[in-house]
């Protein structure tokens, strides 16, 4: 990815307040990148695109949930999250209840969906707050969430402190996760009616949404996903006339239907039903080799270090803890300003190359908790100050990349991993986005 002109790293760039969690206040003011030792760069353009890519495949009767959970994978969840409604993603995904109330605080109006297991009544409490809808997967869940939300007004139409004679809240928005052989969160499949029909006597919830999650969706066999459909379809086939007579009795909107990750959205359009859930796909990574050809994805995040000092070493002397490199030649040593602090893996020790214009360089000895080596002794134009890149693009152009999957099957990992490991003391660099255009101009 080029970093256009104007934030170059010799130029100062003002950092939106969203992209600047976890510098201290004295630095909040301005980041400059001719002074920064490492950072990563978010272009919000590439999420933009993997959206509208997104919207375009699922077609125009399917809903988008924009999974923006773990701060949106490592990359900063408000701005990927104003970036992705303006893109054509409907609804929002987060784990837990802080996640959400943090989309709300940053004026974040769009429903959002919180995925983690909640029934504590201060933490129903804020729900209701903030708006959150949350995922309900026992009886017993269902009935605390009615007994809080039964008694607890509503911001939008009661004063907090009181229900006045007469007033009734605003029923709490449940979603409904089926569990079809995740077997994690959520209602067995063969339990689902009974629920369904307790649910709707229950006036202070309404359902607006029955789902559930595929376990191996991003592998080559399709037939467990394809199981795990039968039972979600066997689930909810005996309920959805009776999902319409009492919701159409409460003068309610049919909840809608859901199951796809982006793997599954990939795999089969037959898993897509009324709403699809993607996470890695609108980060612009493809969740399996396989399903690599069906839609192009543009890499949203990128991360860049700079050589702090380079020195020679003669043949025999060891680099770093552990001298798990001996230097077999005069071996010129780059050190860069990144470590597994940050987020780069310790265990990709050796393993290691970063870019440096279109070059390959490989990193040697032990990543250390701040820094990496880099073994330069074949490019010479290395020089300190100057900025590689550890995923990515090379800085200037160029045919090469590193990819997050590129580490992830190094380490023998999965690239959501990767992403997320990155830490708040790298600043976030954010690219913007086009404008959207407008279809009346």
């Amino acid at each position: 990815m080029k970093i256009p002109p104007e934030i170059q790293p010799h130029a100062i760039l003002a950092v939106p307040e969203e992209n600047r969690t976890g510098k201290p206040s004295a630095l909040n003011r301005l980041i400059s990148l001719d002074q920064e030792r490492a950072w990563v760069t978010v272009d919000l353009e590439a999420l933009a695109h993997n959206v509208r890519s997104l919207k375009t495949w699922v077609g125009s009767t399917v809903d988008l949930m924009a999974v923006v959970k773990a701060d949106a994978y490592g990359h900063g969840a408000i701005a990927i999250t104003k970036t992705a409604l303006a893109s054509g993603a409907n609804w929002l995904a987060v784990a837990t209840l802080e996640e959400g109330i943090q989309l709300r605080e940053a004026g974040i109006q769009a429903p959002i969906l919180v995925l983690g297991f909640i029934q504590n009544a201060v933490q129903i409490k804020s729900l209701i707050d903030f708006n959150l809808d949350p995922t309900l997967c026992t009886l017993d869940q269902a009935e605390r969430l009615a007994e809080v939300a039964a008694h607890y007004p509503s911001p939008k139409n009661s004063p907090k402190n009181s229900l006045q004679n007469g007033d009734r809240p605003t029923p709490l928005r449940v979603h409904l996760n089926i569990d079809t052989g995740m077997s994690r969160l959520g209602v067995p499949w063969p339990e689902a009616r009974s629920l369904v029909e307790r649910i709707y006597q229950l006036p202070s919830l309404k359902l607006v949404s029955v789902y559930s999650h595929f376990a191996t969706a991003d592998e080559p066999d399709i037939l467990r996903p394809r199981r795990q459909r039968k039972r979600f379809e066997q689930a909810i086939a005996p309920i959805i006339t009776q999902i319409q007579d009492l919701a159409t009795g409460q003068n309610q909107p049919l909840p809608k239907f859901h199951m796809a990750n982006s793997a599954a959205i990939l795999s089969d359009r037959a898993f897509h039903y009324d709403l699809v859930r993607p996470g890695l796909a609108i980060y612009g990574i493809c969740p399996a080799k396989h399903l690599s050809d069906r839609l192009e994805l543009k890499p949203v995040l990128s991360v860049h270090a700079r050589v702090t000092q380079i020195r020679t070493i003669a043949p025999g002397e060891g680099v770093s803890y552990g001298h798990r490199f001996i230097a077999q030649r005069p071996t010129r040593v780059a050190a860069v300003g990144i470590g597994y602090a940050d987020g780069v893996p310790r265990n990709l020790s050796g393993q290691l190359s970063v870019l440096f214009q279109n070059q390959l360089v490989p990193q040697i000895g032990s990543i250390t908790m701040d820094q990496i080596l880099l073994d330069a002794t074949d490019v010479p134009d290395l020089h300190s100050g100057d900025v590689v890149t550890l995923l990515g693009n090379a800085e200037g152009g160029g045919d090469r990349t590193i990819s997050a999957q590129d580490w992830a099957d190094q380490l023998g990992t999965i690239s959501w991993e990767i992403l997320c490991g990155f830490k708040h003391r790298l600043p976030r660099i954010t690219l913007p986005a086009a404008a959207p255009a407008n279809p009346e101009t």
